[in-house]
Formats: structure tokens, C-alpha cells, sequence
């Protein structure tokens, strides 16, 4: 289960510009005989914070290191503003990147490191110093400017970095895994802290990540990618209320699917004949396929209703064993198995047994599950 989607990110007070700002055009990485990445074409808006979010392998930090220019390309193009910038070394573009490890010098203080890459690039000792300032003003670490990375919180280090990343003003800013080395507790924490400096400042984001979390609470848009492809792009609520496919469904948070055959195909209703539900899945919408077509139905824990008492057989509706139970405070989480061996996840705020005055159901009791026929989302791959 997700927690809330928050709303699309832009900077602030910015109207995002509809116009293309990045292009990334039939964008092919082989080593060997393997398809890092596998023709992706993706479009980024200017302002925009666009997620990168996979499994491990998946080619999601080969992609951010093309566009950083520590790779090339086998096929393809990669256009910011207006310019190729495919064949241009690193140094000579106009991104920079944030790692997960920070990549922080240990002797130089927190002022010194945000001022490196200004010094490289030779600016005015006025500027820098200004540049600078700016930095430790936005991250709000000025009172830590002489202090050593080793004498910082992750949090504080993260912070560090993402200030030297952002003084030379990058029209682009990459961040590989910019929260992978803090604590579940503390990456909640920064998640907003990062995504505010990112609106204060209006830059252009990438970032890729493997925490679904991470990517629903600070994106704008999502692009999943699987074996080099990329599978589907939306907005956090796109993504996880309407996936393209089952990798997508299963990835972004939690869901039950049903496979089956189509038995009945209308324009108001469709109905699929389950094995695994012991019955038919009603749908109260048509879908694009023919009787007899194979099909799967997501269906997300939160929306399957969990209860008590006899049971009348009838659509999305089975009746089962609790074979586990995951109490999380709010919530609980119930793992019921059906007569199929299908293992059904059904989320129940801990408050409704209390307002029915009634127990919670207990493990090996018999329940009954069901839902509505708005909810499923049926996927055809």
C-alpha cells in the first residue's frame, strides 16, 4: 500500500512550459550484445522533476549517465534547449549531477565544496563568494560553512551536495539515488526538504531511484523502466490508479491480479471467468478485445472489502482463509487465502472493527472478500 500521492512537482510560482526542454530520441546503450537501454524516447518539460523508477539493472542510472556524458550513446540523440549535446564531454555540458554517495572532498569545509566547481570554472572571487552564500542560504547550512563532512548528519551532507550541484547553475541537475544513504525516517524527511530547494531554485531535475516512496511523493512524472525499456510515463496518480501493464501494477505499490479469459464483452460490462477467484470478475466498463481474450485484473489491497457472515457466491466476491495478518498501527494488512491457493492482500483501517464494535478476524478464520466493479484495472500484458 502507497501512502498519499502528492501533487505534481514545478518550481515555484513557474508555469511549466508544454514545450519539449529535453529530448531524448531513440536513446540505445549495448554492451556487447546486451540492450542496456532499448530505444527509450522520452521528452522532459522545462521546471519539470521527472523520476526515473526501476528495479536494479533495469538501465535507469546507464540513461542518467549518457545524459551526463559518461556514456555514449550506440544509437540516438539526446537534445537540451535546442542543442545536441550527444558527442559533448561531460565538462562541456550543461547538467550536473548529484551521486548517492555525495562524492564529498573530506578536507575541504562545507563552504569549500560548495566553491569548487566555481573556482574550476574560474569566476571572480566576488561571485563565487555571493554564489556561494546563495547556496548555504537555501540548503540552510550557513552556520555550518566551516565545518568538515565527517562533523555533518547524512542529512546535512546531502544537503552540501546538492548546494555544490546547483551553484553553477545547471540548466539540468541528474541525481542518482539522492536519499539512498539516509534512514527510512530521515529520507521521508528530506523528500520535501530536497523537492522545495528544487522549486526554489526552478531547476530542470532528473533523478533516478529504486523507492517507489521516493518517487511518488517528489516527481512530477514517473517513467518506469524494466530490461531497458521504458514501460510507461504519467504522473504519480496515472501510474498507480491506470498501469499499462502487470510490471507496472505489481511494481508501484501493492496489488492483487486475477488472470482469466473474457466470457462476456459489452460496452457497459465485461465479465472474466478466474480460476484463481474461484468465479467471474465483473467490470462496469467495456475494454478493447474479444471473448475467449487472456487478461489480467489489478486490483489494489485497499479496495478489496473484507467481512464476516455467510457468503453468497456472486461477481468479485470469494470466500477464504486469514493466513497472515501485517498490523501497522493505522491499518492492518490481511493475507487471505483462497480454495485456488491464490493469496489475496486486503488493507483495513484498524479503527472500523472498533466502530463496529466487533473483533478483529484472527488468523485461519473464514472471511469473505469483494469489491466494486469500478475498481479493477484490467491490463491485457
Amino acid at each position: 500500500m502507497m501512502d498519499a500521492v502528492a501533487q505534481p512537482k514545478t518550481a515555484a510560482g513557474a508555469q511549466v512550459d508544454e514545450k519539449p526542454y529535453l529530448q531524448i530520441a531513440g536513446i540505445v546503450k549495448k554492451f556487447g550484445d546486451h540492450f542496456a537501454v532499448d530505444h527509450v524516447d522520452l521528452t522532459i518539460r522545462r521546471h519539470e522533476i521527472f523520476a526515473l523508477l526501476g528495479s536494479s539493472g533495469c538501465g535507469k542510472s546507464t540513461l542518467l549517465r549518457m545524459l551526463a556524458g559518461m556514456e555514449r550513446p550506440t544509437a540516438g540523440k539526446i537534445i537540451l534547449d535546442g542543442q545536441d549535446i550527444t558527442a559533448l564531454a561531460p565538462y562541456d555540458r550543461p547538467i550536473n549531477m548529484m551521486f548517492q554517495s555525495y562524492a564529498l572532498f573530506p578536507h575541504m569545509t562545507v563552504e569549500q565544496n560548495i566553491a569548487f566547481g566555481l573556482k574550476q570554472d574560474r569566476l571572480p572571487k566576488d561571485q563565487i563568494a555571493a554564489r556561494v552564500t546563495e547556496m548555504l542560504d537555501l540548503v540552510q547550512l550557513r552556520k555550518f560553512a566551516s565545518r568538515k563532512p565527517y562533523q555533518l548528519s547524512g542529512g546535512q551532507q546531502q544537503r552540501v551536495a546538492l548546494a555544490r550541484s546547483l551553484a553553477k547553475r545547471p540548466k539540468l541537475l541528474l541525481l542518482d539515488e539522492p536519499l539512498g544513504a539516509l534512514d527510512k525516517k530521515l529520507r521521508q524527511q528530506t523528500q520535501l526538504e530536497l523537492v522545495n530547494t528544487l522549486e526554489t531554485v526552478g531547476v530542470t531535475c532528473i533523478m533516478v531511484t529504486h523507492d517507489q516512496e521516493e518517487a511518488m511523493t517528489m516527481a512530477s512524472r514517473i517513467g518506469i523502466m524494466s530490461e531497458g525499456r521504458l514501460l510507461q510515463v504519467g504522473t504519480p496518480t496515472e501510474i498507480y490508479d491506470f498501469p499499462n501493464c502487470r510490471f507496472t501494477a505489481e511494481f508501484i505499490g501493492e496489488t492483487n491480479i486475477f488472470g482469466g479469459q473474457v466470457v462476456v464483452d459489452e460496452p457497459h460490462c465485461v465479465e472474466i471467468e478466474s480460476a484463481e477467484l474461484g468465479g467471474r470478475i465483473q467490470i462496469d466498463h467495456g475494454i478493447t478485445g474479444p471473448k475467449g481474450m487472456q487478461v489480467w485484473a489489478s486490483i489494489r489491497p485497499e479496495d478489496v472489502r473484507l467481512d464476516r457472515g455467510e457468503f453468497t457466491p456472486a461477481p468479485n466476491a470469494a470466500r477464504g482463509k486469514i493466513e497472515d495478518i501485517a498490523y501497522l498501527g493505522s491499518y492492518s494488512i490481511y493475507h487471505v487465502r483462497l480454495p485456488s491457493g491464490k493469496v489475496v492482500k486486503s488493507v483495513v483501517p484498524s479503527s472500523r472493527w472498533y466502530e463496529a464494535g466487533e473483533e478483529p478476524p484472527t488468523w485461519g478464520e473464514s472471511v469473505n472478500i469483494r469489491w466494486r466493479p469500478d475498481l479493477p484495472v484490467v491490463l491485457t500484458m
